[in-house]
């Protein structure tokens, strides 16, 4: 299912319109493929040589699920877009980055 929910963003890339759209059909994407923990956690510490294989597994799983969800928010974006953002390290950081670029304020806030 994820896969084609992928093809179907590709298909249609996010290039400024409906972001709000755009950003749920993301997140549930990484839901679905266990993902969305790498918008909330900070990438673990890079283990040491003589960390035990718990630490090292649970970096590891970081490092891989933030590459597998930088994928396919990138998959997804416009060409312009992803050339700004293929070179920031975390899909928390590209989100971000995105939101503080679409997200319009909430009105109530600066009247």
């Amino acid at each position: 299912m994820a896969n084609s929910i992928i093809q179907l963003l590709a298909s249609d890339k996010f290039n400024s319109e409906g972001y709000s759209n755009w950003k749920s059909n993301i997140n549930t994407i990484l839901v679905v493929d266990d993902l969305r923990f790498v918008l909330m956690e900070e990438c673990p510490l890079v283990p040491s040589s003589t960390a035990n294989q718990n630490v090292r597994d649970i970096y590891d799983r970081w490092v891989r699920a933030n590459e597998k969800a930088q994928s396919d928010i990138l998959a997804c974006i416009s060409d312009v877009l992803y050339k700004k953002h293929e070179v920031i390290p975390t899909t928390r950081e590209i989100m971000a980055s995105l939101q503080e670029i679409f997200e319009q304020p909430h009105p109530l806030l600066y009247a």
